[in-house]
């Protein structure tokens, strides 16, 4: 059982690593700007909590395994761990597809004086988030991998923290700088899967 715990534990470890850590200084070696904006809002706002409940969502898929290690009871049900494995796999690979994709444009949060060149095509051509829509298949397939309380809690909060992000901050500052052409593009992309949350025009 402990095999499960440390296999999440170190693929949560490296997932996390390489979608912030490796993107960033990656992204600094080609734009000169490691494009990390931080969390937006006063304390209290709902852009604020977005930001909060991503990084409980972030510290919980670590402490979820560390927790299972230390004793606290899991869900051992082959079955689901082993779709677990598949989907944060296939969840990691396409973080990677997805902010290659945003190319200079990749952020971590948002400044709203800022406009970077709107992102259509790849993923993106099909799915308006896609970022965030592989990775909360990741973490919902860590969260199988280690079912206990502490894990589903991460996972919840890595969906609220992204719906929050999403309909609350991206989404108006896209609408504010892009206008139009924006406003198109939700017409024929879904929000996080295709086809589905597209905007009537």
């Amino acid at each position: 059982m402990n095999g499960w715990d440390r296999a999440a534990l170190a693929l949560h470890l490296g997932w996390a690593e390489f979608a912030f850590g490796v993107r960033a200084a990656l992204q600094r070696r080609r734009t000169g700007d490691a494009g990390f904006r931080g969390v937006s809002g006063r304390p209290g706002e709902a852009s604020w909590w977005a930001g909060v409940l991503f990084v409980a969502a972030l510290l919980g898929g670590v402490a979820a395994p560390l927790a299972a290690l230390a004793g606290l009871p899991t869900a051992a049900v082959p079955a689901l761990r082993w779709t677990g494995l598949v989907a944060a796999l296939a969840g990691v690979a396409a973080t990677t597809a997805a902010q290659t994709n945003m190319g200079a444009s990749w952020r971590v949060g948002v400044d709203a004086g800022e406009r970077t060149a709107p992102v259509t095509g790849g993923l993106f051509a099909h799915v308006r988030n896609p970022v965030f829509a592989v990775m909360t298949c990741t973490a919902t397939g860590l969260a199988l991998m280690v079912p206990n309380p502490v894990s589903l809690l991460a996972l919840a909060c890595l969906v609220a923290a992204v719906q929050l992000q999403v309909r609350v901050v991206e989404e108006p500052c896209l609408r504010a700088a892009h206008g139009a052409a924006y406003a198109a593009y939700t017409a024929r992309a879904g929000r996080f899967l295709p086809g589905v949350g597209r905007r009537a025009t």
